[in-house]
């Protein structure tokens, strides 16, 4: 069995981080090991959360791993709140990564055009450094956008604007690179992807809903980390996991008085199941 290790915090109540990846690569097939960063009662759209920096702690811990000769196929670095992660993941990366240990890169930091509060544009071009180790970068348009220093346009570009962009990415050093949230204006949503062992590009559109939801983010990128470690191609992997963030957000929105703070993606985890077989 693959053993993959993922880095970001626990948000103990919203559906996000931790507490997705955790289930869904498990329910994948794939052994899941953890390295939370922090621990907070709620995600950080509930008011009045509690929040305790785990930062002090990664060292050791990585350092008991190492006596033990604890080896990981992959590296999933999720949300990360401060440049001392940074640091500390780019040593992760030194002490664990290899020539075959995948490291997959989830810059979580922005959206809709505005970084999360208590980052920056310096922590965005740290951030970029980080993803330039990376086998696999997950960004949406955003964090792209403010990874490589350029203004965030959310409509009006075309294909090849998207295009550039992806070889932008890939010029920090990533190998193969995704970005989220891409439209055309056309009533669709989805990714376009660039791999640079085969200077090609490759994209996944699917219909997009009139809501959205926290979390989301964090469910494709655990899907298609999973689907990787499952064997999977890059395009097969985030077709598959955009599939399931639209089928957790139709499971969710099917209830009168659905949760606005997450979705119900574990009521559709028999279809991820079903889906693998295939």
């Amino acid at each position: 069995m693959k053993r993959i290790i993922t880095v970001q915090d626990i948000s103990c109540v919203g559906k996000c981080s931790l507490t997705v990846a955790l289930p869904v690569i498990s329910a994948m097939g794939v052994e899941t090991a953890v390295l939370p960063t922090a621990v907070l009662s709620t995600h950080t759209a509930f008011k009045g959360f509690t929040f305790r920096d785990l930062t002090d702690d990664i060292e050791s811990v990585c350092s008991h791993w190492k006596q033990e000769k604890i080896s990981f196929d992959a590296i999933y670095t999720g949300y990360l709140g401060s440049f001392r992660q940074l640091e500390l993941m780019s040593k992760l990366f030194t002490d664990f990564g290899g020539n075959d240990t995948l490291i997959f890169v989830d810059p979580c930091m922005a959206d809709n055009g505005r970084l999360y509060p208590g980052f920056t544009q310096d922590f965005a071009f740290a951030m970029a450094k980080l993803a330039g180790r990376a086998d696999v970068i997950v960004p949406n348009l955003t964090e792209a956008s403010f990874m490589l220093g350029i203004p965030y346009i959310a409509s009006g570009y075309d294909e090849n604007y998207i295009k550039d962009i992806l070889r932008k990415l890939a010029g920090l050093g990533a190998k193969k690179v995704i970005v989220k949230g891409v439209e055309f204006n056309d009533g669709k949503i989805g990714i376009m992807s660039y791999d640079t062992l085969s200077g090609t590009f490759s994209s996944y559109f699917h219909e997009k809903l009139p809501t959205s939801f926290h979390g989301t983010g964090d469910i494709f990128a655990s899907v298609c980390a999973g689907a990787l470690m499952r064997g999977w191609t890059l395009e097969r992997a985030y077709a598959l996991a955009a599939d399931y963030v639209v089928e957790s957000i139709k499971a969710t929105i099917s209830h009168k008085d659905y949760n606005w703070y997450g979705v119900d993606f574990e009521t559709v985890i028999p279809y991820l199941v079903k889906r693998l077989e295939k």
